[in-house]
């Protein structure tokens, strides 16, 4: 599988058309007292949370940004102006009320045990249901927070491209507030299903998300990196109720350095693959682990044992479901060969990747099904107080990340996988609802906020 559209030989961070930056605001005193804050302007940034915004402004020194917008609500403001100050520079912010929180009126101020006794339905439906949770204003007249919000999200992404269009090849920082920053998630990502509630985003995180040209659509939106916290104490979000587990892609291979693709021959990690694969268990190794999963090959075989060192007594299980998608005659050769003999094919893979049957391989429907039934499996097996690492592949990983995002195979370009990157999902205790990507493509223990790990073909 090869990274469209990047070079696959890239040493560092390649600049993007459009780089968006979103960073919610830190610890609030509302947050910290557990209250409902929503669009109302009572509560405040605490010394915790000044904090965890001068730690997110150092994380992103040397950070090239070109624009600054934030919603103008106090605790938002406050992040913003120290994020500002630890960072450096001259950058001014514009204060958009198109980056207001969602509208909770008649909860606003309560805390979340009084909302849950005195308004038992409702609060039912926005923890299950959020997208249809129905409001009244002062008047009596009814509203869908929810829907009202998705409009607004989409109405500052449209002003955002038109202000940063995409030949610019600039980078925006945007700083606000949980649910509008969720619903400009969702609408990068075309709205998909139950998508409120697949997402977590924790006070301070950083997300950054690359928007390229695209066909005949305008564009063309990547995740590079989802609910990073590595910058701030904690480190990786807290573990909920339920079981978690940690996904990571295999090191480097001297075929992804050199752009080739190798699917299912079985090339093991280069030195910089080992590197990035002890960097990866330095960084869980105070994470407890109970279980340990792999594909089959060498590459997440190798990754996976370096992890584990730190974890000594857990032994490791490989399975056939998780191996690379079989590019068949493509193996082993760089893109301008499959260029010289497959043009429009090579076409289709980078379009629409949904289209293309390799040629003696596999279509990416085929690793979603095997990809997501082994990874269901591990998960519905995995009791509630634990945490398993899964190791795997480019394809794989992004045909889970799509599954478990509500998107299709059609997106997988849509995720971004760096060689030893590590992405968390947490499990819901309630069967009902999805599970939580609660962090995605953390690379900082390779170097920097930004993905700097090599692009090319698996």
């Amino acid at each position: 599988m090869h990274g469209y559209p990047y070079d696959g030989r890239a040493k560092t961070s390649l600049p993007v058309p459009l780089r968006i930056l979103l960073v919610r605001h830190g610890l609030s005193s509302f947050n910290r007292e557990r209250r409902i804050q929503g669009r109302n302007d009572l509560s405040t940034l605490t010394s915790e949370g000044q904090e965890q915004a001068r730690q997110t402004g150092k994380a992103l020194i040397g950070v090239p940004i070109n624009a600054v917008y934030s919603s103008p609500l106090k605790r938002a403001a406050a992040t913003t102006a120290e994020l500002l100050t630890s960072k450096g520079g001259e950058l001014t912010p514009c204060f958009d009320n198109a980056l207001l929180e969602i509208d909770l009126t008649p909860w606003s101020g309560l805390c979340r045990d009084e909302v849950k006794r005195l308004f038992p339905d409702a609060y039912r439906t926005w923890q299950q249901q959020p997208q249809a949770l129905v409001m009244e204003r002062e008047d009596g007249s009814p509203y869908k927070p929810i829907g009202e919000l998705m409009e607004q999200a989409r109405g500052f992404l449209r002003e955002l491209l038109q202000r940063h269009p995409l030949e610019n090849d600039e980078t925006v920082l945007v700083v606000s507030h949980n649910a509008i920053l969720r619903c400009l998630i969702l609408v990068l990502l075309g709205e998909p299903d139950q998508g409120f509630r697949r997402l977590q985003l924790d006070n301070a995180s950083l997300s950054v998300f690359n928007l390229i040209p695209h066909r005949e659509q305008s564009h063309q939106v990547q995740i590079e990196c989802l609910n990073s916290t590595v910058h701030l104490a904690q480190k990786l979000p807290a573990k909920g109720k339920g079981a978690r587990l940690i996904l990571v892609r295999h090191g480097e291979t001297d075929w992804n350095r050199q752009g080739r693709f190798q699917g299912q021959i079985d090339i093991p990690l280069n030195s910089n693959g080992f590197e990035q694969a002890a960097a990866a268990g330095a960084f869980l190794s105070d994470v407890p682990l109970q279980r340990a999963y792999s594909s089959s090959m060498t590459r997440p075989k190798q990754t996976a044992e370096a992890i584990l060192k730190a974890h000594p007594g857990i032994q490791l299980e490989a399975t056939q479901g998780l191996v690379e998608i079989g590019h068949g005659l493509w193996e082993g050769k760089l893109e301008s060969e499959i260029e010289a003999d497959w043009s429009e094919l090579l076409k289709a893979w980078k379009e629409a990747p949904q289209t293309v049957q390799m040629p003696e391989g596999e279509t990416i429907q085929d690793v979603w099904e095997r990809s997501v039934a082994c990874w269901n499996n591990i998960a519905n097996n995995l009791p509630a107080n634990e945490t398993a690492l899964v190791v795997a592949h480019d394809a794989v990983n992004k045909t889970i990340l799509c599954y478990l995002l509500g998107m299709t195979p059609a997106d997988i370009w849509s995720v971004k996988q760096g060689n030893g990157g590590v992405t968390v999902v947490d499990i819901a205790t309630d069967t009902s609802q999805p599970a939580v990507v609660t962090c995605l493509n953390l690379t900082s223990h390779l170097g920097g906020v930004l993905d700097r790990t090599a692009a090319g073909a698996l």
